[in-house]
């Protein structure tokens, strides 16, 4: 997913579409949270304007990642729909809040890997809860238990079970 700038000038007219299957198994590196990508399939085009190219993505995978409570592997899918932006040349044309959201093109060629690995990082959940969390996940440890709500009622707090023994005395 790497053109040069003359090749992306010569496809102007006739345009560009693509329908790819990446492997980014790299990304694993950048964070150590993601466990194992499947190939991620990239579907775009490429919207030529004056000074400007444009390329609406679909970005379609499944990450692996770990369970928050259990450390479990967790499949977590994802199907984002982005757009990136390039300037082929530095013109004050452009506000502040638009220049944010443009990418300046470094050297002589476009690659839309790094903001595609760089757009699936950004899904990544604060939390993922696999399904057996509970069934498979400890349930308690030294100082602390989990409590469901079915428990909670029942049970009496054992800083308090002293003050319960002084309502049945009278």
């Amino acid at each position: 997913m790497k053109w040069t700038i003359q090749q992306l000038n010569g496809l102007k007219s006739k345009g560009l579409t693509f329908d790819e299957t990446l492997d980014l198994s790299e990304i694993k590196k950048i964070d150590p949270q993601i466990r194992d990508i499947s190939p991620v399939r990239v579907i775009g085009e490429a919207i030529f304007t004056k000074n400007m190219i444009s390329f609406p993505l679909e970005i379609i995978g499944e990450m692996t990642l770990p369970c928050s409570r259990s450390l479990l592997d967790v499949k977590f899918p994802f199907h984002l729909q982005v757009k990136e932006v390039f300037n082929l040349e530095d013109y004050i044309g452009i506000s502040e809040d638009e220049e944010e959201d443009i990418h300046k093109v470094e050297g002589e060629t476009i690659d839309l890997v790094p903001y595609i690995m760089e757009q699936i990082l950004l899904e990544i959940p604060l939390q993922v809860i696999s399904e057996d969390a509970d069934e498979k996940g400890l349930q308690s440890g030294q100082d602390w238990e989990l409590i469901t709500e079915e428990n909670k009622k029942d049970r009496i707090d054992p800083r308090l079970a002293d003050l319960a023994k002084f309502f049945d005395k009278q």
